[in-house]
């Protein structure tokens, strides 16, 4: 089913669903089975499954001159889900993105993805390479996620890249996109930021899943100014539990996101990482109360490869 007849079917129940990493490349999908599984109990309708682009590595050859190449650390998302849904008997949500692929390559990827069954994806435009810093789309690819959004929209009219095909078959994905509370990086202002959100849901997203939060009175303003531009698809709101003193600086680099005072403080004062996975799964299990009391229609958990904390999350309240 796609993620929007889960959130209907739910009739008003807060469903419970997390985001996984793919394996690194050579690295066994037996590793990956066995930090889903602890999380099957809860009964999760879906899963997302994420992609990372391509990277520049340089090698210097013996005789001292830089090869510049480009490799893709974890395996596509595709085979990935294909894989867990096969395992675990569940609805996958692979990304797509932007960077790396050229239109035709996007249109191969949904056309496979529509022949596994796989009938959601969340649309966005990805990272900069690293070495770059600034995002560069691939000559013939989209450079925002509105227009991804577009060509999965299209399909689903039947719309193909090569407009002389005869007797195409439309597609019929569930389109999900990302939204941001403490607003996009690259947005000049919070409003443009709900702005292009809007033009995102314009172009056919059907629902929102959020950037990972720690204070909820950003979620309840996000919601409200989605509301009041006339946005009104489910949004799904995203949390992580802290399991290390390092995400105290390492997730506000690569989220842009702020952390509470209370929180920071709690944390600063554990002896050890044991200590912050407490002081984490309380935090997280206070905003997953108040969010549920509010009447979200899923909570949205950020695995990054860890289960445990999660799942002692999730087992107070689901």
């Amino acid at each position: 089913m796609k993620v929007t007849e889960h959130l209907e079917r739910a009739d008003g129940k807060t469903l419970f669903s997390f985001e996984v990493l793919p394996p690194k490349k050579g690295e066994n999908i037996h590793t990956l089975f066995s930090n889903i599984e602890p999380l099957m109990e809860f009964k999760p309708p879906f899963i997302d499954v994420t992609y990372h682009r391509e990277e520049y590595v340089y090698r210097q050859h013996p005789n001292g001159l830089l090869e510049k190449k480009t490799v893709r650390r974890r395996p596509g998302t595709v085979g990935i889900c294909a894989a867990i849904k096969n395992r675990f008997d569940v609805d996958t949500v692979p990304h797509l993105i932007c960077g790396g692929f050229t239109k035709e390559e996007t249109e191969n990827a949904l056309i496979d993805l529509h022949f596994l069954g796989i009938d959601s994806v969340l649309a966005l435009r990805g990272d900069p390479i690293k070495s770059e810093g600034v995002f560069k789309p691939e000559p013939d690819g989209h450079a925002y996620a509105a227009d991804l959004i577009g060509q999965v929209a299209n399909l689903n009219k039947g719309e193909y890249l090569d407009q002389e095909q005869d007797d195409v078959w439309a597609t019929n994905f569930c389109i999900g996109t990302a939204g941001y509370p403490e607003k996009h990086f690259e947005a000049p202002n919070y409003n443009s930021d709900i702005r292009y959100l809007r033009h995102k849901v314009d172009r056919g997203a059907d629902y929102i899943v959020t950037q990972m939060f720690f204070d909820n009175e950003e979620f309840f303003r996000f919601e409200r100014l989605c509301r009041e531009a006339g946005i009104n698809v489910p949004i799904i709101p995203g949390l992580k539990p802290l399991t290390t003193k390092s995400q105290l600086t390492m997730l506000p680099r690569a989220f842009y996101l702020n952390l509470p005072e209370t929180l920071v403080e709690a944390v600063s004062q554990c002896r050890d990482n044991d200590a912050v996975r407490t002081v984490g799964i309380e935090w997280c299990l206070n905003q997953s109360r108040e969010l549920m009391a509010h009447g979200v229609p899923c909570l949205h958990y950020y695995s990054m490869g860890k289960s445990e904390s999660i799942r002692r999350v999730a087992k107070e309240l689901f």
